[in-house]
């Protein structure tokens, strides 16, 4: 039987005036996040030589963020579903530039871990109710698909601005100076927003559960702890512990919602065979292409030695591709299907990683840029006709709960990618052999080998420098396979899920 998504209201609804204006406020808060996520990686040689954090700390700094916006997205998107998405939005967003403050001038590798997880509370305030208000704005089917693509292009474009901004001011500031580019898009954000953004939320929204949000934070970040640990430590008692401390309060998470009158979370959403596909699709392709991400940059410029603002040039095609998919996808799943788009999508991306595996120290551009080009393309059209299925498939007062999912599974994916993919290139890394008298702390990170080799002999440094890269270009390699085994079964697993699902207003 055919599964088709219905929108709530007709396709002839009345359109909302102002419409597109109110359109390019929530994209700026989509932009605000994207580029924090992306200078973060471009950031980071440079924060591993000023606060000297350990391998672990480093990895922490690149995934409590996720951590921290996993465990609270639903609970803010059911937030805003009741207090109202125009207010939890640009409350969020002053208190993300007020954090992004204390991100940059952090001066010890504990204080910026929980200056990222203060800002992933902040974050996880803003994507639900910019796709939410998306939803609520746009009853038009067509025009919510449009609306989408450019949601969805603009955080792709947010991949490219972040590094060729944060590369001009790492060239000319210090580190911290990333984190301030956040300021002036917040200001501009809430001072506009006021005035364009129409206030929405559900008119029967019942109690906001604290229970529930407490079962959801916990079980978030210790189900995602534990797998991190498992991956860099192995399985001890103690992450086995967390691991079942986690499983259990999601349990209580669930078993809750499923006898709440009005849950914070309507599970039954996932009976949709729609709705769980474009779900999983999302969590497996993050998952799939984070560690490559995160790894990067440290690529490009600890063994490549390209400047940061080269760098970040460097990644402009996935940026260039993903903008200009997710501007046509809605079309292309009305012509096509959305099972076609979207498998074909990942796919694409596997393939991709695939072919990374054969990047060396010396691998010349075009081949880098083409493979990150493809990546760009599938990834545009998988997550922009996903969220829309998602968006399609919920009545516009759940729409924050709905998204909230979406992005969850977004940054769930992200931090488990970053703990699985990213723990095996630094497990690779740690066991490269140095030239004798190499200093222990060289084996955290390529960073850390860098900065060693700064104070040996030019002929031990160069040796320390040689092994060091071969190291993490080896790994990287083995993580870039594993995540192209993660996207070709997202794909077969889309093909599967999706089948016979549609978007509102196709045919």
């Amino acid at each position: 039987m055919t599964s088709t998504v219905r929108p709530a209201q007709t396709t002839g609804a009345v359109k909302r005036q102002g419409r597109w204006l109110a359109l390019s406020v929530l994209v700026l808060a989509v932009l605000l996040v994207a580029v924090d996520a992306t200078v973060l990686g471009l950031a980071t040689p440079y924060i591993s030589e000023d606060l000297n954090p350990s391998g672990t700390q480093l990895l922490w700094i690149g995934d409590v963020y996720s951590f921290v916006i996993a465990g609270l997205l639903v609970s803010m998107g059911s937030l805003g579903d009741r207090i109202g998405r125009k207010r939890i939005l640009l409350g969020g967003a002053t208190a993300f530039g007020a954090l992004s403050v204390l991100n940059a001038y952090a001066t010890t590798p504990e204080l910026m871990i929980l200056a990222r997880a203060l800002l992933g509370v902040a974050g996880a305030t803003l994507m639900p109710a910019t796709l939410a208000l998306i939803r609520n704005i746009f009853h038009d089917p067509r025009e919510r698909s449009l609306a989408v693509g450019i949601w969805g292009a603009t955080a792709s474009a947010g991949t490219a601005v972040g590094p060729i901004v944060g590369g001009f001011l790492l060239e000319h500031f210090w580190w911290g100076s990333v984190f301030l580019i956040n300021l002036p898009v917040m200001a501009v954000l809430v001072l506009v927003g006021i005035r364009t953004l129409p206030e929405s939320r559900n008119p029967n929204p019942g109690p906001w559960d604290l229970s529930s949000v407490l079962l959801s934070l916990v079980g978030m970040i210790a189900l995602v702890y534990a797998v991190k640990e498992a991956a860099t430590h192995g399985l001890t008692l103690t992450t086995l512990g967390t691991g079942l401390l986690g499983a259990a309060a999601l349990y209580g998470f669930v078993h809750r919602q499923l006898t709440m009158p009005v849950p914070l979370l309507d599970m039954r959403l996932f009976r949709r065979r729609g709705f769980s596909g474009a779900v999983l699709a999302d969590l497996l392709t993050v998952l799939g292409m984070s560690g490559l991400v995160f790894f990067l940059s440290q690529y490009l410029q600890l063994v490549q030695g390209r400047r940061p603002f080269e760098a970040g040039l460097a990644e402009l095609p996935a940026a260039v591709g993903a903008v200009t998919a997710g501007l046509v996808a809605g079309r292309a799943a009305r012509r096509f299907s959305v099972r076609a788009v979207v498998s074909g999508g990942l796919a694409a991306v596997g393939v991709a990683l695939a072919a990374l595996t054969t990047l060396g120290e010396s691998t010349g551009y075009p081949a880098l840029g083409a493979a990150l080009l493809v990546v760009g393309v599938g990834a545009g059209f998988s997550f922009t006709v996903t969220a829309d299925v998602i968006l399609s498939s919920v009545p516009r007062d759940q729409a924050g709960a709905a998204s909230a999912v979406s992005e969850t599974a977004y940054e769930l994916g992200a931090a488990l990618g970053i703990a699985l993919l990213g723990s095996i290139v630094t497990g690779v890394y740690r066991g490269f052999t140095g030239p004798s008298g190499t200093p222990v702390g060289a084996h955290e990170s390529l960073g850390a080998a860098v900065e060693a080799a700064a104070h040996l002999s030019p002929s031990r440094a160069q040796a320390l420098l040689d092994a060091a890269r071969e190291s993490f270009v080896h790994g990287l390699h083995l993580a870039s396979g594993a995540g192209a085994a993660v996207l070709l079964t997202a794909s077969a697993a889309a093909w599967f899920l999706l089948k016979d699902q549609r978007l509102d207003g196709a045919g």
